[in-house]
């Protein structure tokens, strides 16, 4: 059927949809994806709630330990050392996937996130909690590659930014079930206890789960495992689409055994077009936390006070408010990204976001010259609403379907780790510096070297950064050989180059 077509016509194109109507797939219509992309999305939930939690926990662990509370810096490596941990876990993660499935790197994932919740919930000094923090981190690492792979591949390319932004709504959603766990355990004796164990509880879901969720297709195919990955397949195209997507496989599979490419670390930066597709994805992510949300979602509280409101209660159910508002945000953004497009969206993701840190820088310097009334206080908090509200849609979601979507088949799993693991290294550059840096320069001119670093989040966004809506995986992967060659000349596939 497909080999009829041409290449332009492969299933899932915009002029097979075009041609063939009735084999669009839509958002609801398979109850099988959508209830595979939730239980994969579990991962995203346990992600969200760990960023969140650690916030208002943080509040406690510093009334509890009054050394902490006396050190900023031992504050930073608690929030930090889960990122230290996410560092590894994104780093062996790309492999694990690779070469284990999907399923196995999810398994790893909640394993890691079980045992390190226990340890925090135990723990009798904050040595303790930082080695729970570390393994709950690890699989923080796991799920923040393996979530959005596994959902992009079970999903049709027509709806499959919406649904690997729906893993980003899970990663918001346990954000904002954090605060609402932080505040409502806010009189409950062992506070910050209950807090960070009940972690757990949804990766002990998700464990469970995992016995019954079928394997990537794609991965199954690509490791010559055809009648399971055609039976998991089936469960997500009718026929006969089904065999148009299937065929697309068998040709990738036989241009692959052919050529008998072996995968290497150094081809990432050897071989033009991976190298490009490495330098967008690497450079979303890192741009997606050197604006800032780090800083935002682990110390918004602290924040809040610092802006005068000075009880725990009000600064956790301002965060929540702002929590919510991130919740909120991402739903827009998952109704976006297959409308809009990617580039759109980050764009006017990224422009709210100047003019939240604008408004944050020039509320919290007047704060922090003196000016103690209660007007600039609620601006700045306007300023952490803004800032999400754009921030949601467009910088939290597009890096992550992007790194799921831009790499081809071969490679999809190195350099997805990779550039999660430029994420978390970003991030920890972030929470490990900006309570001393807002201590040393003052907290608005910090907000000030956030607004710059948006400015240039915008242009690499113009200058890199190629529109990817409704592309299959094999027209993203033209994209990057034309940025390579060019549209004009002879492309060698990247098969062809890997194995010369």
């Amino acid at each position: 059927m497909v080999a009829d077509m041409g290449m332009s016509m492969n299933a899932g194109t915009s002029d097979y949809l075009k041609k063939y109507p009735e084999r669009r797939i839509s958002f609801f219509q398979s109850s099988y994806i959508v209830g595979v992309s939730f239980a994969a999305g579990i991962g995203g939930l346990l992600f969200g709630y760990d960023t969140g939690v650690i916030s208002g926990a943080l509040l406690y662990i510093n009334e509890e330990f009054e050394y902490v509370k006396k050190s900023y810096l031992l504050q930073e490596i608690i929030v930090s050392m889960a990122l230290v941990g996410a560092i590894f876990g994104a780093a062996i993660g790309g492999y694990i996937n690779d070469v284990f499935g999907r399923r196995i790197a999810t398994i790893i994932a909640d394993l890691s996130f079980i045992i390190g919740s226990v340890i925090m919930a135990l723990a009798p000094n904050p040595m303790l909690i930082i080695v729970g923090r570390f393994l709950v981190g690890l699989g923080v690492g796991f799920a923040s590659i393996t979530a959005p792979l596994y959902i992009a591949e079970v999903s049709p390319s027509e709806i499959r930014g919406g649904l690997v932004s729906a893993n980003c709504l899970m990663i918001t959603g346990g954000q904002f079930l954090s605060y609402v766990i932080n505040y409502g355990l806010t009189r409950v004796p062992g506070t910050w206890r209950w807090m960070l164990g009940l972690a757990a509880t949804p990766a002990l879901i998700q464990l469970v789960l995992m016995i019954f969720l079928p394997e990537s297709p794609r991965w199954l195919y690509h490791k010559n495992r055809k009648e399971e990955a055609t039976t998991v397949l089936s469960k997500i195209y009718p026929s006969p689409r089904l065999e148009d997507e299937i065929a697309i496989l068998e040709d990738h599979l036989e241009q692959e055994s052919k050529n008998k490419v072996k995968v290497k670390f150094s081809d990432v930066f050897k071989l033009k077009e991976i190298r490009l597709a490495f330098i967008c994805g690497a450079g979303l992510q890192a741009f997606q936390q050197f604006v800032g949300i780090s800083v935002i979602m682990y110390y918004s509280p602290i924040i809040i006070q610092m802006a005068g409101f000075k009880s725990n209660e009000s600064a956790l159910f301002l965060s929540l408010v702002v929590s919510a508002l991130n919740a909120a945000g991402t739903i827009l953004g998952i109704y976006l990204i297959d409308i809009a497009g990617r580039k759109k969206l980050v764009i006017g993701s990224l422009s709210g976001v100047v003019g939240a840190l604008i408004l944050l820088s020039v509320s919290c310097i007047i704060i922090g010259n003196g000016n103690k009334r209660q007007v600039f206080g609620w601006l700045a908090i306007a300023g952490l609403g803004v800032y999400i509200l754009f921030f949601a849609p467009g910088m939290g979601p597009v890096p992550w379907t992007m790194n799921s979507e831009i790499y081809p088949e071969e490679y999809r799993g190195l350099c997805a780790g990779m550039s999660a693991t430029v994420n978390w290294i970003s991030s920890v550059i972030m929470s490990t510096s900006f309570l001393s840096m807002a201590e040393g320069i003052g907290l608005g001119q910090s907000f000030l070297i956030l607004l710059g670093v948006a400015v240039l989040a915008i242009v690499f966004v113009i200058i890199y950064m190629p529109e990817t809506k409704g592309l299959t995986f094999e027209e993203v992967a033209d994209i990057w050989n034309q940025r390579a060659y060019g549209k004009d000349k002879n492309i060698e596939s990247i098969v062809e180059k890997a194995s010369a």
